[in-house]
């Protein structure tokens, strides 16, 4: 029964995968997500039911749009087919829980954002309002009033943190160094994470993001990146392998 639910939540994955695709990239633009007609971005064909079958009517297309023959972006393949090994391996880890919801919710997150700031870098207002309304409203299902202002608390301690970072950010680079989105961002992290495994999650994302940044800038003379899509990664691992702040600060013997 269990592998069952796996492919089950792999399958839904895949379709809320392309779901987040094509929130990420028509919100920023004002575009409607919710009952504009998927189309091809070069000729704006309407795409048929039969060419929206995530992941498998990219392949069967051969990645070109039947009517212009123009390629078609592979991002939205790469977001079905991750989300849905993430919400497999969500349920995978912590079954039908409050916790199920939260790991599906950092999911959804992380993709839409992806999709997002990696095409404009943005991460629109609206994406954090929804998602901290959905976080909230688990937790005090999950955890009650006290707890989950305690969270609330956290997730401001964040935001506040990550505006420090980015004042000596400023100043030291002379330009800015982080957007409004990545700090906004933290406030969310908050309603997760306790503040250490928040601080954790803000040094990981730094170290993934490093090499990619330097890879920018050498080959492309780009010192903007995407920063919110590895911040993510990093809330994604800190939560999926269920680390805790005892079990960091024992591994540092402090």
């Amino acid at each position: 029964m269990q592998i069952l639910y796996i492919i089950i939540f792999f399958i839904l994955g895949t379709l809320m995968g392309s779901f987040f695709t094509v929130v990420g990239q028509r919100l920023p633009k004002g575009e409607n997500f919710i009952t504009d007609h998927s189309h091809c971005d070069n000729c704006g064909h309407s795409l048929k039911l039969y060419e929206m079958i995530p992941i498998i009517s990219y392949f069967l297309q051969k990645g070109r749009c039947r009517y212009c023959h123009k390629p078609i972006a592979g991002l939205s393949s790469y977001i079905e087919f991750f989300t849905g090994i993430l919400f497999a391996t969500a349920y995978y880890s912590f079954g039908f829980s409050y916790q199920l919801f939260i790991a599906l919710g950092i999911v959804s997150l992380l993709m839409v954002v992806s999709v997002s700031d990696i095409t404009y870098l943005i991460i629109p207002d609206e994406i954090l309002i929804f998602f901290s309304i959905y976080f909230i409203v688990i937790q005090l299902f999950d955890l009650g009033v006290y707890e989950t202002l305690l969270k609330i608390l956290s997730g401001f301690f964040l935001f506040l943190m990550m505006y420090l970072i980015m004042l000596i950010g400023n100043k030291t680079l002379k330009k800015e160094s982080l957007g409004g989105g990545d700090i906004k961002l933290m406030f969310l992290f908050g309603l997760i994470l306790d503040p250490f495994l928040g601080v954790l999650s803000i040094f990981i994302g730094s170290i993934l993001a490093l090499p990619v940044s330097l890879l920018l800038l050498y080959k492309k003379n780009e010192s903007i990146i995407p920063f919110g899509p590895f911040l993510l990664i990093a809330l994604s691992f800190i939560y999926f392998t269920k680390l805790t702040t005892s079990i960091v600060l024992g591994f540092l013997n402090l």
